[in-house]
């Protein structure tokens, strides 16, 4: 299994409850693809460094999780017809690496 992080912004004009169900609704997809969410960071609001489908703001999500490679492909067909999604961005962490460093 790999590890990755997934960075969302999400529409500051979606509501608590729609924001809440789009996050359980990402996690599904990442549990049905035989992967393991091992962290949920909430950044929250914050000021973006340029508009975004002119939005000056935007909701900030950070998900890390374990899964096999197929699990990004997966998931990011899923984010991208998610309603009040304005971007995402996914990453490969690096593995640990055992023993020290030389």
């Amino acid at each position: 299994m790999r590890k990755f992080e997934t960075l969302l912004l999400i529409s500051p004009e979606l509501p608590l409850d729609a924001r809440e169900a789009t996050l359980d609704k990402i996690k599904g997809v990442v549990e049905r693809s035989q992967g393991k969410i091992s962290e949920v960071d909430v950044w929250g609001m914050r000021d973006l460094a340029y508009p975004v489908q002119k939005q000056h703001r935007g909701y900030y999500v950070r998900l890390e999780y374990l899964g096999p490679g197929e699990i990004v492909a997966e998931l990011e067909s899923n984010l991208r017809i998610t309603e009040g999604l304005l971007k995402f961005m996914t990453v490969k962490l690096e593995d640990e690496m055992e023993g020290g460093a030389n």
